[in-house]
């Protein structure tokens, strides 16, 4: 009697459709909530990477009975469903803050240290004191509140995806308006991040107040 082993057969590799993946939920802010006993904000920052501008920060305390559909990671999101969303966060939120560190106080502090100073102020401004914050990343700044810091949490928490919306948004806003004081640089496009026309306009005009002056690029123009 002859015969053969039949080798197995290796499943086809499935991509998951962008609907499939999985959305931030209001699971972490439940767990906390019940652990410290009071309210919980999620936190997040925007900024940390541009050339120019400040860094800002946002903290949100979301109201469980009135979520408004959509909230995402600000990065999962385009620019204009960003700002359809802030004014529905901001209505329907229990409390939000925003707050920003200026180029002066990146330069002082360095963009860590001051972007720690950014959620601190976004904080303050809730005008309700959370007894904890989710923050995303896993850096444990020193907050007036206690901190539990979420590696990927802006597209696991919920209010930590509202704070990335509405830190994004502030940014982007003040960063128009940083275009409209100093032309040429095409802040309103870039919000200050490395792109060519960015490139351009330095070399062409030289940094302004508005950059930052130890961040590589721009040291070497102004040592130039």
């Amino acid at each position: 009697m002859t015969g053969k082993i039949a080798k197995p057969q290796l499943a086809p590799k499935r991509t998951l459709p962008k609907s499939d993946r999985a959305f931030p939920t209001t699971a972490l802010e439940v767990l906390l909530s019940q652990s410290v006993g009071g309210p919980v904000c999620g936190v997040d920052e925007a900024g940390r990477g541009p050339w120019a501008g400040p860094v800002s920060a946002a903290a949100v305390i979301l109201n469980p009975d009135d979520l408004p559909e959509g909230i995402d990671d600000s990065k999962a999101l385009t620019e204009k469903r960003r700002f359809e969303l802030e004014p529905r966060i901001k209505a329907s939120a229990i409390a939000w803050g925003v707050g920003f560190a200026s180029v002066e106080e990146i330069e002082e502090l360095n963009i860590l240290h001051a972007t720690g100073l950014a959620m601190c102020r976004a904080i303050e401004a809730l005008g309700v004191e959370p007894k904890a914050a989710l923050v995303d990343g896993n850096y444990r700044f020193k907050l007036p509140c206690d901190v539990k810091t979420v590696v990927g949490g802006d597209g696991l928490s919920l209010s930590i995806a509202a704070a990335s919306i509405l830190a994004k948004t502030a940014r982007d806003r003040l960063m128009i308006e940083l275009d409209a004081q100093y032309p040429g640089y095409g802040f309103a496009s870039h919000k200050g991040y490395n792109a060519p026309i960015h490139q351009a306009a330095l070399k062409a005009m030289g940094p302004c107040p508005a950059h930052r002056p130890s961040w590589a690029p721009i040291r070497a123009l102004l040592e130039g």
